[in-house]
């Protein structure tokens, strides 16, 4: 597996998975290599059929993770992770409709969240969330 490469490599800062039908299995294999992982910046998982479960992989994995930055994934219920995560910068939620529900879990996770930055207050400078149903929860974060 590729995650088996990944748990040992010290210089790759940047990977793009996008459109390779992950699933919430290959999901899992890279959440357990990201726990461990010191020199991943940047990782693109859009477009993987992931899903909950796979999702729920990734979140607790980001728990552990300190050097990723930027994540681009199309799944939603991060929110846990986002709150005690400390090095993510960029995040891109788009087209996985968040609904008023995840817009709220999400509005309290970025209350705590200090890392991510950008977009419509000082703190908050990469955060895109085109398509995805939110509501005025998430605009009261911002």
């Amino acid at each position: 597996h590729l995650a088996d490469a990944l748990r040992v490599n010290t210089s790759l800062e940047r990977l793009s998975l996008r459109y390779n039908n992950i699933g919430p299995e290959g999901a899992a294999h890279l959440a357990d290599a990201l726990r461990v992982n010191t020199s991943l910046e940047g990782l693109n998982l859009s477009e993987n059929n992931i899903g909950p479960e796979g999702v729920a992989h990734l979140a607790d994995a980001l728990r552990a993770n300190t050097s990723l930055e930027r994540l681009r994934l199309e799944a939603a219920h991060l929110a846990d992770a986002l709150r005690v995560n400390t090095s993510l910068e960029r995040l891109s939620l788009r087209y996985n409709n968040i609904g008023p529900e995840g817009a709220a879990h999400l509005a309290d996770a970025l209350r705590v969240n200090t890392s991510l930055k950008r977009l419509f207050n000082t703190s908050l400078e990469g955060l895109y969330l085109g398509l995805n149903n939110v509501s005025a929860h998430l605009a009261d974060a911002l």
